[in-house]
């Protein structure tokens, strides 16, 4: 098996990328009652994150193993004016998705793919980079620790009024 190979997504990557959504939330559905269902989301999702990329100095990355589609990686330029915060602080790069799918995970795709992703955001003169992860997902909190992520604020929840089913 040939090494993966990490480029910008073009527009012949759409219905691959619309799949990856869709494969990432249900994965992420499986571990978080907070998730609709995949299909429900993923054209309106994927638009956003598109044009979110293309509007904030980001970017979206695909890797491709022997050709194939093995996953990709979203992301841009965030900016908070947060009193609290120092400047390298209010103004970040965003990891907004990350998804290698399962026939390639484990062979390093994640690694490269946010390599390629912090690259860029770095070229646009940002020193931090930031992500969310749901806390039950162990695989996905395994390679950002890998990749050198560590946590920096921590998210609780409590529901206090519970859905009917």
């Amino acid at each position: 098996m040939a090494n993966p190979v990490v480029r910008p997504a073009t527009g012949f990557d759409r219905d691959r990328l619309r799949a990856a959504i869709v494969e990432l939330q249900e994965h992420e559905r499986r571990l978080h009652d907070t998730r609709p269902p995949g299909e429900a989301m993923a054209d309106a999702y994927l638009a956003w994150m598109l044009e979110r990329a293309a509007t904030a100095g980001g970017a979206v990355f695909v890797a491709e193993v022997d050709g194939a589609f093995a996953g990709f990686a979203a992301g841009w330029v965030e900016e908070s004016a947060s009193l609290a915060e120092t400047p390298d602080s209010n103004r970040f790069g965003f990891a907004s998705d990350l998804c290698v799918l399962p026939a390639f995970r484990g062979r390093g795709v994640a690694g490269l793919l946010l390599a390629a992703l912090e690259a860029h955001l770095a070229r646009a003169g940002v020193a931090r980079v930031r992500l969310y992860v749901l806390a039950t997902n162990a695989s996905a909190r395994a390679a950002y620790e890998r990749a050198g992520y560590r946590p920096y604020e921590v998210v609780y929840e409590k529901t206090v009024n519970p859905r009917p089913c």
